[in-house]
């Protein structure tokens, strides 16, 4: 659940607010209407991972074969035997 936040209270409070948001995501408001979120840089790096994911139409239908459970998948250690060709 998202901690809540005014726009006055997250400036006297910022400092806090950059420990308290690796582990929460912070809603800040103005008016009572949210104008902005506070996220880790964790958690923004794997949105921004998401998102390119999901631009990728190769990605995606590896994404849609894989949930409809036609997906194609190798043992882990193939990666690591050198190539006998």
């Amino acid at each position: 659940m998202p901690s809540t936040y005014s726009v006055a209270e997250a400036q006297a409070q910022l400092p806090a607010l950059l420990r308290k948001v690796e582990n929460d995501l912070i809603v800040i408001t103005r008016r009572d209407k949210t104008v902005a979120y506070l996220v880790s840089a964790q958690r923004m790096e794997a949105i921004v991972e998401t998102l390119e994911v999901m631009a990728d139409p190769e990605a995606m239908k590896a994404v849609r074969q894989a949930r409809a459970g036609k997906g194609k998948y190798y043992p882990a250690n193939i990666v690591d035997e050198p190539d006998q060709g």
